[in-house]
């Protein structure tokens, strides 16, 4: 189907000899074209690359403000054609014919002409104007691209609905809807796919995303235990917040629900998870998390550091602390990839622990893979609730001290530098570790209790 939407902008392009872009109508890209001149160039295009076009197709969205800024034309509404002036204060520096695809009363996207003057002379039509043929001939193919969209629209709902029903549904109904699903997918998803999770999700429009979404076959919208713990906070104090809010500690054990988007991406190998990264790197910029400003490319770089981040925590460098990272607003995580649908369970489980593990741990994120995530792939699939010997610490009175601990044991228990990241004299760390084997009856000397604590500190982020 995204084949059916290229050729159809290049239809457009080349009906009216100017350069379109296609958008859904959430902004998202989903076809651009250029108009060759026959002369081996494409006519006018360095001159029309304005920088709300270059970004709309590097980062294959528009920004909201961007958005906002064109709606405010009126073009959500529009049944017809509209012309919109160039404005360099808002980075529009040149003029665009908006052409609306609506189907069935209900816009469903735009075709966006880039205007540098050369279109000047085409009449759009009105009460008393004769709409140009070129115009009317583009507006049919807006039309037909309405139709593909909204068809597309509503195959993706069904296919989320049967992806919801696999991944959260009742048990006994989940084989049924796995067979329906692989109908109902393109080629019957024979195919190698991988899932992502975003974690919260809660995005300006809190729907599943439509079309838009390159290798993106299904979407929806799940509910799921997070204890919301983060990196720079104690233990303590994210155990804390769930005793307040009514909710169990631990792994999943009766945290407080939030919404979270499932994907599920086709994979051109079990092997190659690229296209569920960059999935996620939209995804996570419709979410509005990742980094301040959202754009895929520095989500992108957040992967790298994510990775790098696991790197420095194994060999000893603080996780925590001052100096940790700023908590995101929102998280993805991305499994294996599997053979097939088959294996679909088991990528989902693996993207929402890794997803979780960047919420608890932002130095993996903003975009965490299941591979990467270190000691996270086996806290994550422990029971709920705190470990009986450790209860006390994780009081919100005792956030200080679950720190001091956390922060001891993320540095193998080297006295000089967790004394130094925790901006304390020696003596008061010893005395902060006193304390802790008081509340807790652990031994700070022996490996096994050493184990146990730091299992449930982390844990206790989850």
């Amino acid at each position: 189907m995204r084949g059916d939407y290229q050729q159809l902008v290049d239809e457009v392009s080349a009906a009216l000899g100017a350069p379109a872009t296609l958008e859904d109508r959430d902004f998202g890209l989903i076809a651009f074209g250029v108009h060759d001149t026959g002369d081996g160039s494409s006519g006018g295009v360095s001159s029309l690359m304005d920088p709300v076009r270059t970004k709309s197709i590097l980062h294959r969205r528009s920004t909201a403000a961007v958005r906002a800024w064109f709606e405010a034309y009126g073009i959500a509404r529009a049944t017809g054609p509209l012309r919109i002036p160039p404005d360099p204060s808002a980075g529009v520096l040149t003029g665009r014919i908006c052409l609306p695809a609506r189907h069935d009363g209900v816009v469903q996207g735009y075709v966006w002409l880039l205007d540098d003057g050369h279109l000047a002379d085409v009449e759009l039509g009105g009460p008393a104007r004769a709409q140009d043929p070129r115009i009317a001939q583009a507006m049919r193919t807006a039309a037909r691209i309405g139709a593909l969209l909204a068809a597309e629209t509503r195959a993706g709902a069904a296919a989320g609905t049967l992806l919801h029903d696999v991944l959260v549904g009742p048990a006994a109904g989940r084989d049924a809807a796995l067979a329906e699903l692989r109908d109902a997918l393109p080629g019957g998803a024979a195919g190698p796919v991988a899932a992502v999770a975003v974690l919260p999700w809660r995005p300006a429009d809190p729907a599943a995303p439509g079309p838009g979404l390159p290798r993106t076959a299904a979407t929806t919208v799940v509910r799921v235990a997070d204890g919301g713990g983060r990196d720079g906070e104690s233990a303590g104090a994210a155990a804390g917040a769930r005793v307040r809010t009514g909710a169990g500690a631990g792994a999943g054990g009766g945290a407080e629900p939030v919404r979270a988007l499932a994907a599920l991406v086709l994979l051109p190998s079990a092997g190659s998870v690229d296209p569920a990264v960059a999935a996620a790197e939209r995804l996570l910029h419709a979410a509005g998390g990742g980094t301040r400003s959202g754009a895929p490319g520095e989500v992108r770089a957040g992967v790298r550091r994510g990775a790098q981040g696991a790197a420095r925590t194994r060999a000893g460098e603080p996780a925590t602390g001052a100096g940790a990272a700023a908590v995101p607003d929102a998280v993805a995580g991305v499994g294996d990839g599997r053979a097939d649908l088959a294996g679909l369970p088991g990528t989902w489980r693996e993207a929402l622990a890794a997803a979780r593990a960047a919420r608890a741990a932002p130095r993996l994120g903003p975009v965490a893979r299941w591979p990467e995530i270190g000691p996270y792939r086996l806290l994550t699939d422990l029971p709920g609730g705190a470990d009986p010997a450790v209860g006390r610490l994780l009081e919100p009175a005792h956030a200080a001290l679950a720190r001091t601990a956390e922060v001891y044991l993320d540095h193998a228990g080297q006295a000089a530098r967790t004394a130094a990241a925790l901006g304390i004299h020696r003596q008061t760390l010893y005395y902060r570790l006193s304390r802790v084997e008081e509340l807790t009856g652990l031994d700070l000397a022996a490996g096994e209790d050493r184990l146990l604590l730091h299992m449930s500190l982390k844990s206790a982020r989850l």
